[in-house]
């Protein structure tokens, strides 16, 4: 255990956990809006940033927040618009964004081998400095994601509703876009630009793999980035390796090994609404101990069944039944 000891090794570890809390705490948004590629495309617009910081010499990290931010506003207010479909809006910033940075990096005198540090990361390479903008910027994303998880889960599981209620929709998807933005800038020196997608992605596949319910998964997808990242940067020193594609192997392999894990856990959770032989649905179940008081503000999905409206709670549906909540 001497390398806890090293300096290197205990900022590499700081920024690994901050990273892997994150960058799935946002990706579990991204995933629900199925936009799990925007990650992607958020990296490449942020290597126009590091370009432009090395063109300017200047630190790019900071530089590179404020584009990418910038960009993803852009980006989402032309979607909003319908000016731009999601999946064009994903090929401006792939295309646009890498072609700038390296434009830039070449106006600079630099080549591709600048940049590589801050397309696959560097996280053996971190420097005090980078460790407070890292500490900071995650506090920041963190913070949003949690302090604001009804509002974000209402407006990125079904938009019409969340308007219907009287949430400011354009403002919180504008929020959503630019927290990815930050997190996908605080992670370009831990997996890089072009691998922090997987991070944001690969764990929120596979808590939903293994547990019921928005928040379950969110919580168990910030673990399990956690895990994931920390390990790599562990198995990165002894191996010898780039701890930012170690870290995503680890990602892809707790995945694949949550399959046959979710087939044993799948008879512990019934769908919202089975049929028994006849095709009639099962009749309810009291949800027991309710203390919270559904309503057309409480912050759940309200869903429309037989003459009567469920509220979506913990991956099932809550029904008002006299003084209690009936459970399908």
């Amino acid at each position: 255990m001497e390398w806890l000891t090293l300096a290197f090794m205990q900022r590499a570890l700081i920024a690994a956990l901050i990273t892997g809390v994150t960058a799935p705490a946002i990706g579990t948004f991204l995933v629900q809006r199925k936009l799990s590629l925007l990650g992607d495309g958020l990296g490449h617009l942020a290597v126009a940033g590091v370009g432009l910081a090395i063109l300017t010499g200047t630190a790019p990290l900071p530089l590179a927040v404020a584009i990418c931010v910038l960009g993803s506003i852009g980006i989402e207010l032309l979607r909003e618009s319908g000016r731009a479909s999601g999946d064009v809006g994903l090929a401006i910033l792939f295309y646009g964004g890498l072609s700038a940075g390296l434009l830039l990096a070449g106006l600079a005198g630099q080549g591709t081998g600048t940049l590589s540090a801050y397309l696959f990361g560097s996280l053996l390479t971190i420097s005090a400095a980078d460790l407070w903008y890292i500490t900071i910027l995650g506090i920041v994303v963190l913070s949003v994601t949690i302090g604001l998880l009804p509002q974000l889960f209402a407006v990125s599981a079904d938009e019409p509703f969340a308007r219907s209620i009287g949430l400011p929709v354009r403002l919180l998807n504008i929020v959503v876009v630019s927290l990815a933005a930050i997190t996908v800038t605080v992670s370009m020196r831990t997996v890089g630009l072009l691998l922090v997608s997987a991070l944001m992605v690969v764990p929120v596949a596979t808590s939903n793999h293994l547990v019921v319910g928005f928040r379950n998964g969110l919580f168990l997808a910030m673990g399990l980035g956690a895990v994931a990242a920390v390990s790599g940067a562990v198995g990165s020193y002894y191996l010898n390796t780039a701890p930012g594609p170690l870290i995503v192997v680890i990602a892809i392999g707790v995945f694949a090994l949550s399959w046959p894990l979710s087939r044993l856990l799948q008879r512990r959770h019934r769908p919202l609404v089975e049929l028994v032989d006849e095709g009639e649905p099962l009749p309810h179940e009291s949800a027991g101990t309710h203390p919270h008081e559904h309503s057309d503000h409480c912050g759940h999905l309200a869903v429309q069944h037989a003459g009567h409206v469920d509220y979506i709670h913990d991956g099932h549906r809550h029904a008002a039944h006299e003084d209690h909540y009936d459970e399908h």
